[in-house]
Formats: structure tokens, C-alpha cells, sequence
């Protein structure tokens, strides 16, 4: 693959949708049932089970679209990636159960692919990309 081909390949933007998607749907889940999600919290012993689920819809809800969309993209999945780690180890450290278990590395295997984009970044389709093509459009009309 050349690297034209590489810089408008769509599979960074459908990467960054299908990893934000969980996000976005979970935190549309906790703003639907918020007395469910801080019951939930509380029930693992965590403290300020309200400020858990305002914390938990803002980062699930702002950093999901912001990860979707491609905006401040690299920032938003390594807030992403903290999250579903310290999540995964808050609520499934019962590794006994096979369903915890499961559910810890689903949110480590989370991690990892948010961690890829934060390392390779939000790709051709981005509002990230579409603001690097301007800012350098703008200098590149300011140098002529």
C-alpha cells in the first residue's frame, strides 16, 4: 500500500466509530437509567456514585463523539483508554467469574485499540485532518 493510499484509506474513520460506539451507547444507557448506574457503583463499594456516573456520561458520551467524529481524536482516546482500563478494573476485577473475566479484557483489548489511535492518529477523515489541511491551506496563502 502507497502512502496516498494509506492517507485516504477509510478504515482509520470506521476504526475510530466502531471503537466509539460502546462509549457512546453506554453513556447514552447511564443518562436514560442514571439511578440504575449509580446503584451499580455503589454496589462495587466506589464512593460519590453520583459524580461516578456525571464523570462516567461526560468522558463515555464527549470523548465517544469527539473519537467518531475525529476531533482532538488522540486526546480523546488516550482519556478513552484510561478509562476503559481503570472501568475494566473497577467493576470486572472478579477474574474468577468467567464472565468478568471476559468483560476485564474486553475493556484491556479496548485499551489497546484506542492506544493505536493515539499513536497513529484520526486518519484522512477527521475534523482533526480537515484543520491540519486548513491551518496549512491559510499559511500556505499567507507565504505566497
Amino acid at each position: 500500500m502507497n502512502t496516498t493510499t494509506l492517507n485516504t484509506s477509510a478504515a482509520p474513520a470506521i476504526g475510530r466509530v466502531l471503537l466509539a460506539a460502546i462509549f457512546v451507547i453506554s453513556g447514552l444507557g447511564k443518562l436514560a437509567a442514571p439511578a440504575a448506574t449509580i446503584g451499580y457503583i455503589q454496589s462495587v463499594g466506589l464512593p460519590f456514585a453520583t459524580a461516578g456516573l456525571v464523570v462516567a456520561i461526560l468522558v463515555e458520551l464527549g470523548g465517544g463523539l469527539a473519537l467518531a467524529l475525529g476531533y482532538k481524536t488522540r486526546l480523546a482516546a488516550a482519556v478513552l483508554a484510561v478509562f476503559s482500563l481503570v472501568t475494566g478494573l473497577a467493576f470486572h476485577h472478579a477474574i474468577g467469574d468467567q464472565n468478568q473475566f471476559i468483560h476485564l479484557f474486553k475493556n484491556i483489548a479496548m485499551a489497546g485499540g484506542l492506544l493505536q489511535v493515539v499513536a497513529f492518529g484520526a486518519g484522512a477523515y477527521s475534523i482533526d485532518n480537515r484543520l491540519i489541511r486548513a491551518t496549512n491551506g491559510e499559511q500556505g496563502r499567507r507565504a505566497a
